[in-house]
């Protein structure tokens, strides 16, 4: 596994964020993403790209220099591999998955830890896509 860690200032090169989703729901994520890309970089990692993917469940892309990536999702949190293929509007494949671990709503400093270190952890459902109304938005909305 290589990971590209680089120093780059502070100035997060917007066109590695995500851009706005046509879909209100799965735009909630936006924000949250948006941070996640911020502390990778400010974490020395090396952003190319980010998306908001589909729902069921919502997930977004994150692509790293080199051929990594990080998925995240609204069930299973965070996930890191090799990326295969993926774009927005498709699900992202991933080969050699490790998952994160740290619940849904992962610390962006603590996800930039987890993956420059190398952490794994069993994968783990720790909400339903059904679970509507179990505070995930409201949390998301407090990000925007």
């Amino acid at each position: 596994m290589s990971i590209v860690i680089y120093r780059k200032g502070q100035n997060l090169d917007r066109t590695i964020t995500p851009g706005q989703h046509p879909d209100p729901w799965v735009n909630l994520l936006r924000g949250y993403i948006t941070e996640a890309v911020q502390a990778l970089t400010t974490g020395g990692l090396q952003v190319q790209r980010s998306w908001l993917d589909p729902e069921g469940p919502r997930d977004a892309t994150i692509v790293l220099a080199g051929t990594k990536a990080l998925v995240f999702d609204e069930v299973t949190g965070w996930r890191y591999g090799s990326f295969v293929s993926g774009q927005q509007g498709v699900r992202t494949t991933l080969s050699d998955i490790r998952y994160l671990g740290g619940g849904v709503l992962l610390d962006t400093r603590e996800l930039t830890h987890k993956v420059v270190d190398g952490h794994s952890a069993p994968r783990q459902e720790y909400r339903s896509v059904l679970d509507l109304h179990d505070g995930l938005d409201e949390a998301l909305q407090e990000v925007l």
